[in-house]
């Protein structure tokens, strides 16, 4: 997990020169999935073109949706979009977040046999 403080503090990479620690950390240059933590917790996932970019934007717009509710984040870099979006889908569901999205993911039915072991579980026919 990386501290939110990146998009915040700046760093003398080249004499006379400062740029924000974000820009020097290359993974967030590239596409992929995103989880905003508030300290161990996630809190909100999400993917994007530029993860620097996406994350920059959650970072530092004052008042916006998630402004002051995280203050770590991890990524993983996902080249194939609709991967990405998989990913992006499989993650909301396994983490309880914030998150507004409703993944689309095909439902598929349980097998007659496994419903008639659900209704006997319950105390209805089998």
């Amino acid at each position: 997990m990386y501290p939110r403080e990146v998009f915040n503090r700046k760093t003398s990479r080249l004499p006379g020169r400062q740029v924000r620690v974000s820009k020097t950390i290359s993974i967030l240059q590239q596409p992929g999935v995103y989880i905003l933590y508030r300290d161990d917790i996630p809190y909100y996932i999400g993917k994007a073109k530029r993860l620097g970019s996406r994350l920059f934007q959650h970072a530092r717009r004052p008042g916006s949706r998630h402004d002051l509710f995280w203050n770590y984040f991890s990524v993983f870099v996902v080249e194939d979009e609709q991967k990405r979006s998989e990913i992006e889908a499989l993650l909301i569901i396994a983490f309880p977040t914030a998150n507004g999205a409703r993944p689309k993911l095909q439902k598929h039915p349980y097998p007659e046999e496994v419903r008639n072991v659900m209704r006997a579980l319950r105390g209805g026919k089998s």
